[in-house]
């Protein structure tokens, strides 16, 4: 009879080795870690910041729109990395593809930059309105 483990076996075998790592790891800093808890070290912890009022504060939605935008450009610049290190191989054709990925990098930049997108505030825009018209039932008693 065969004694090797199917499919499923295996994947089970890497999954309970997986939760018992885990677990020891836990169990083992638990074990290890010195525990004095303070009022000091239970409390929030912001940046060096002492923490002042409620935490349910609403932000600007511009901080969002710039952490985004630098997150975006940051994975694709990232893409660059394992180009530049294989780059001599792969001769000028390389070369080509990569400025035309900057290029696009630099269009988005600019598009961010032109529609607003990187300025922190946003001047808020003036709606010109009409001057009211007379109209021909205003000099009129209602009757």
């Amino acid at each position: 009879m065969d004694q090797t483990l199917s499919g499923f076996g295996t994947v089970f075998v890497f999954l309970a080795l997986g939760i018992f790592f885990v677990v020891a790891g836990f169990l083992t800093a638990r074990l290890l870690r010195p525990s004095r808890p303070n009022p000091e070290k239970n409390s929030t912890y912001e940046c060096g910041e002492p923490a002042v009022g409620s935490a349910w504060v609403k932000f600007n939605i511009r901080f969002y729109v710039v952490a985004l935008i630098f997150i975006i450009f940051d994975v694709e610049v990232v893409f660059l990395y394992p180009w530049a290190t294989v780059f001599k191989p792969l001769g000028a054709f390389a070369l080509v593809e990569v400025l035309i990925f900057a290029v696009i990098l630099i269009l988005g930049l600019v598009y961010a930059w032109v529609k607003g997108d990187l300025d922190w505030v946003r001047p808020t825009p003036t709606i010109p309105k009409m001057p009211e018209m007379p109209t021909r039932d205003s000099g009129r008693a209602n009757g």
